[in-house]
């Protein structure tokens, strides 16, 4: 039998979530609602930059032990941040909790980001933006996002510019994070084999002494969203092409026709539409798909591809001809069946891992939203209707809403092998 969540609020705030599951591996995750839309348009880069500098020192462990403290136990540690979140992340022997939750603690609220530290995670974080910059598959689609939320936090690259890591001073963390990090937009998940009464007793054992610090905070709205097309020239053996447009938000009821859109048209499957088609059969595309990612008040929908300059065009049209089916024929009994046992089994093999599980958990909670179980999103799938589907294609793959950006690319000096 599946255990369900357990949920409480601790006294300063900070929201506790857990699931009992067997075994010996456990999972442990703090996710603060904060991320490079909350910056100003000075701060960009600077909540990426926190989650780099919070593990380079604290009042009582020096960066050494902070990184060495679960690797020294076979644990793994790791962090990211997204436009909406940053999180820290670990996967551990259940043996380690109270260990693993001392660390979170001294991270998330003892970090003193010593000046010497900062300096070398500036460097390192510098390599990370021009490593991105040298790869045109990272860089188009953060220009994409810029071009369709231009003038929006929503655009900003999460990593920030070379100018503005550079001047980053210690004063401003702290500034951030005063304005940012609030107790109240915290949550703590796990998922192991322990009590809830177990694990909400090591919680406040590390993290109870920590004083509320309440914000309400508002993000900005996107609105006056329009469909643009941009061609960049580039010396890239590929062509790099991203189609798309907005989409349901995260908690929009309408997010599971977009998600099993999405999936048929483009995802993880060999056999899904931009594959069989563009790939195999014409062979025009090493690299295909799309993607639906899902913000608070937003959603965004994009195709992207890495073809031959010479079948750029081709291509394409092929992309539009595919997203016009999707308007137009509605998926045949037989289709739908098969898209749904398809999304059901790929969200199960993504569960199984548990930590992927508990970042959709921790999100949910943080998103208003009641946490999903897997008998939650298979009634959900199983009552989207080829009506549903149709309805949803017709409102994001509208050629006439869609932006498109291209780095063309120019093969002209490349000899024949």
């Amino acid at each position: 039998m599946d255990h369900k969540y357990n949920e409480s609020v601790m006294p300063n705030g900070i929201r506790l979530i857990h699931k009992e599951k067997k075994g010996e591996i456990a999972h442990l995750v703090l996710m603060v609602e904060t991320g490079t839309r909350d910056e100003q348009s000075h701060e960009n880069g600077l909540a990426h930059f926190v989650e780099h500098t919070i593990f380079k020192g604290t009042q009582n462990r020096k960066a050494y032990h902070i990184l060495s403290c679960l690797d020294n136990v076979g644990g793994d540690l790791n962090a990211f941040t997204t436009k909406e979140e940053t999180c820290i992340q670990a996967t551990f022997l259940k043996q380690h909790y109270k260990r693993s939750l001392d660390l979170f603690a001294d991270i998330a609220f003892h970090s003193t980001f010593p000046e010497n530290e900062l300096t070398k995670e500036k460097e390192v974080i510098l390599d990370e933006i021009n490593s991105y910059l040298d790869s045109p598959s990272d860089e188009i689609y953060d220009l994409f996002e810029e071009m369709v939320f231009k003038g929006h936090p929503l655009s900003r690259n999460i990593l920030g510019t070379t100018e503005l890591v550079k001047g980053f001073q210690r004063k401003d963390i702290l500034d951030f994070m005063a304005h940012n990090y609030s107790t109240n937009q915290m949550v703590l998940a796990t998922i192991g084999d322990i009590s809830f009464h177990s694990f909400e007793k090591m919680a406040m054992s590390c993290f109870g002494t920590q004083s509320a610090h309440i914000i309400n905070r508002k993000r900005e709205k996107f609105e006056n969203y329009s469909p643009e097309n941009r061609i960049l020239e580039r010396k890239n053996h590929l062509s790099h092409c991203i189609i798309g447009g907005l989409a349901p938000e995260f908690c929009s009821p309408l997010r599971m026709p977009i998600v099993m859109l999405n999936n048929v048209l483009g995802g993880p499957a060999m056999s899904s539409r931009l594959g069989l088609n563009i790939r195999e059969k014409y062979g025009f595309a090493y690299s295909i798909e799309s993607q639906y990612t899902a913000y608070s008040d937003i959603g965004l929908f994009n195709v992207y591809m890495a073809v031959d300059p010479d079948s750029l065009e081709k291509a394409i049209g092929l992309v539009y001809k595919e997203l016009e089916k999707l308007c137009q024929q509605k998926l045949g009994t037989m289709q739908l069946q098969h898209a749904k046992q398809q999304l059901i089994g790929q969200v199960a093999l993504s569960y199984e891992s548990g930590m992927n599980e508990l970042l959709s958990a921790t999100r949910s909670l943080l998103m208003g939203e009641p946490i999903e179980y897997m008998d939650d999103i298979i009634r959900k799938v199983e009552a989207v209707t080829a009506d549903d589907l149709i309805e949803m294609a017709n409102q994001v793959f509208d050629k006439a809403r869609l932006s498109q950006i291209v780095f063309k690319g120019d093969t002209s000096n490349v000899s024949d092998i």
